[in-house]
């Protein structure tokens, strides 16, 4: 051991032996409230060491162990304080706040935890007011006070679970404001006026079906009304009046409206508005963002193009138009699989036959390689001589075939191009000179090879439209440029085509054929060219050389449109002025009755009447299998009729029609006169059929064989033009109105 060792060492021992002499003179207080303190009993241990301090007031280790002993006891004590806190035991934070209190009062963890209790107190306070505020049905303050706290604890788990059942509560109030409907709205009525004041009619309207009307300030009450309507209900009645008049109406109540001018200003300021958010799925947000401002004519639009969402606000009404609208644009792309072979056949063909002579005779020194100089006699070693051998036979013969084939397959999008490159990628050197730089070289590269692109579209019949270019390239030469850069030349076949496939059919593409055929012949001048002997004189080669591609494609249509129940039917959509409003369009009587007994009013003088007694249509039930499909088609077009099951469980029905007017589009189904088809439960299944052309102007059945409403389908005549006229009129699908009808609807 060297001597820095031993003074190390003695040094240790000495810091031991001084510890040890400290702990022997340690004050028995400093070891009874070590004890206390490890376990728990952190405020008799301090009230140990303050007794002791206080009778020995200048001993520096009890001062340091009561230091010690509060740090300890603050730490351990805001620990448990923390974990009861997140078990939401607020109690026993208190019962914790006042050991720390005990211990340490001027601790900053003592006064930190003091302002989160009382930071706790004043949020369970609020959280309670919200309560109580939301059990009396007062929303708003409940709201008010539940959001500053939700700002104030974000993590605050019942504030928010109360903030949502407002939310909710708020929509079911706007769903129910936006549907709401007249009480008497389908109570019939008979109305006789001539020049009657507007005010005075709608005080008899009001009498007759106990509704109450408020009248905007600007509403002109000296407006003459002429009208006779006879068994119609009030909401057609009110409807002719206010449309007639250029008024408006909003409801209140289910008995109650207010009339006002069908001013813009006084719709934007009197008409309740919703705002809707629509997250597509498949839609592209500026095409949809289009769409709502051309058709439904709303301003109030906003697209994000990051979470391809939009958010919408308008009218009830226009809102639930949009709705269709989204549901027709907002549909998965049609997907095609293309099955491709590429098959490559090339053939070769080279025969050589025939002597090959010497072309040539020299005359000289045999073998000499320096400058001779002559003497005589020359003859002694001038010699005339050939090439060695004399003649050379050839019988060649080769023949070579080579087959190459590929079979991608590739799965397309709608409208999407698709490209295949089986070849290889030949580098080009380009060199750049610059004065005062020098000279640079770049690089591109050239494809070479087959490359194939395809551009798949996908009819509603099934059929797939593709527009194809094949182009199949090879090295045919190289070419040195300036400076050593090296070029190819390409021999190059294109074919470029468009092609209407049936799902699942093959069509081939031949003809890119590339035929080389060569003769040559070499040989004595003259003799050579001799039939038959001429292979004495000379050597004859025969070259072919033939390539052809032959193109296979398939399609598969892994998923079509499937047009939803808006795109097969007309959907009423308002005026040009006021999108989204109810038509004026009086049903019939029957439906407009819809009771035996009604109310008749003349010359704004109630009277006991009797409407014609009718029988109300009974709705189709919504829970019943159906088919629908479009009102209307056009002879020789293929259009789609939909199989609905709302029912829980899988069903299997079959699509009857009748063959004289319609067929089934699909491979060997033009003569099926029904389809087979499984619906799942709460779905839809489509059925792509064609009407014949030979059945213009006449009506076809579209049925299944099971108990359900048939549909009836058109089949315009081209040639009447009042048809197209007529077409915008007609609604065969009554089942489909009632359904799509919003009940309560209102103008802007």
């Amino acid at each position: 051991m060297n001597i820095k060792n031993q003074t190390r060492f003695a040094s240790m021992m000495g810091s031991i032996s001084l510890v040890l002499l400290l702990a022997a003179c340690a004050s028995p207080a400093i070891k009874e409230a070590g004890e206390m303190g490890r376990v728990g009993r952190y405020e008799e241990g301090l009230d140990r060491l303050k007794q002791a301090l206080a009778d020995d007031p200048d001993n520096r280790e009890l001062r340091v162990a009561t230091f010690k002993l509060q740090d300890e006891a603050v730490s351990a004590l805001s620990h448990q304080a923390m974990l009861a806190r997140s078990a939401g035991k607020p109690d026993e934070v208190a019962q914790l706040l006042k050991r720390m209190e005990a211990v340490a009062p001027q601790h900053p963890r003592t006064a930190s935890l003091r302002l989160e209790v009382e930071r706790t107190k004043r949020l369970e306070h609020m959280m309670s007011d919200a309560q109580q505020a939301f059990d009396n049905k007062a929303y708003e303050p409940a709201e008010a006070t539940l959001r500053a706290l939700v700002a104030e604890d974000g993590s605050n788990r019942r504030a928010k679970e109360l903030l949502a059942r407002i939310d909710d509560l708020r929509a079911q109030q706007t769903r129910r404001q936006s549907t709401v409907t007249l009480g008497a709205s389908q109570k019939p009525i008979t109305l006789e006026f001539h020049e009657a004041p507007i005010k005075n009619v709608f005080e008899a309207l009001a009498r007759a079906a106990n509704i109450n009307f408020v009248f905007d300030k600007d509403v002109r009450g000296d407006a003459k009304v002429t009208l006779f309507l006879k068994n119609t209900t009030v909401d057609e009645a009110m409807r002719v009046i206010l449309g007639t008049q250029q008024m408006g109406y909003k409801l209140l109540n289910d008995n109650t409206v207010m009339v006002f001018p069908a001013t813009q200003q006084k719709q934007r300021d009197l008409l309740d508005t919703v705002t809707r958010t629509f997250y597509l799925t498949n839609a592209d947000t500026k095409q949809a963002q289009a769409l709502i401002r051309t058709v439904a004519k709303t301003r109030d639009v906003f697209a994000d193009d990051r979470l391809n969402m939009i958010v919408v606000r308008d009218t009830p009404e226009v809102v639930r138009m949009i709705e269709r609208l989204i549901q027709g644009l907002d549909i998965p792309d049609p997907e095609v699989m293309l099955d491709l072979e590429v098959i490559e056949v090339s053939s070769k063909a080279l025969d050589q036959i025939g002597i090959s002579w010497p072309d040539t005779v020299n005359y000289g020194v045999p073998d000499a390689t320096s400058p001779v100089t002559l003497s005589a006699p020359v003859s002694s070693y001038m010699h005339a001589y050939i090439t060695n051998p004399l003649a050379i036979a050839t019988l060649k013969s080769t023949r070579g075939a080579t087959n190459i084939l590929a079979n991608p397959k590739i799965r397309a999008r709608n409208r999407e191009k698709a490209k295949v490159l089986l070849g290889e990628k030949l580098p080009v050197f380009t060199t750049t000179s610059t004065a005062n730089v020098g000279v640079s070289a770049s690089v591109s590269y050239l494809d070479v090879g087959l490359k194939l692109e395809v551009e798949p579209q996908v009819q509603l019949d099934n059929d797939v439209t593709v527009k194809l270019a094949l182009e199949v390239s090879s090295v045919t030469d190289k070419v040195i440029g300036p400076q050593g850069s090296l070029a190819y030349q390409i021999g190059t076949r294109e074919a470029t085509t468009t092609l209407r496939l049936k799902d699942g059919e093959t069509q081939i593409l031949a003809g890119l054929i590339n035929d080389n055929e060569s003769r040559s012949s070499a040989g004595v001048p003259g003799l050579h060219e001799l039939p038959i002997a001429g292979h004495l004189f000379g050597t004859t080669t025969d070259s072919k050389d033939k390539t052809e591609v032959v193109l296979l494609v398939t399609p598969h249509i892994v998923r079509n449109v499937v047009q939803p129940a808006s795109a097969v039917s007309l959907m009423p959509s308002g005026t040009e002025t006021q999108p989204g409003s109810v038509s004026m369009s009086l049903r019939d009587e029957a439906t407009a009755s819809g009771a035996s007994s009604g109310v008749a009013v003349q010359g704004g003088a109630r009277a006991n009447g009797v409407s014609a007694p009718s029988k109300p249509t009974a709705p189709q039930s919504i829970n019943e299998v159906r088919v629908t499909g479009p009102e209307e088609v056009m002879p020789g077009s293929a259009f789609q009729v939909m199989v609905r099951n709302p029912k829980a469980q899988a069903l299997s029905v079959n699509v009857m029609i009748d063959t004289n007017h319609v067929e089934v589009v699909g491979q060997n189904m033009q003569s099926a006169s029904s389809v087979s088809v499984s619906v799942p439960p709460q779905g839809m299944v489509p059925v792509m059929l064609r009407a014949k052309t030979g059945a213009a102007g006449l009506e076809t059945n579209i049925h299944l064989d099971v108990p359900s409403e048939a549909l009836i389908v058109k089949i315009r005549n081209p040639a009447d033009p009042d048809q197209a006229s007529d077409a915008g009129a007609m609604n065969t699908d009554g089942e489909k109105d009632k359904e799509e009808a919003e009940p309560g609807a209102q103008p802007r």
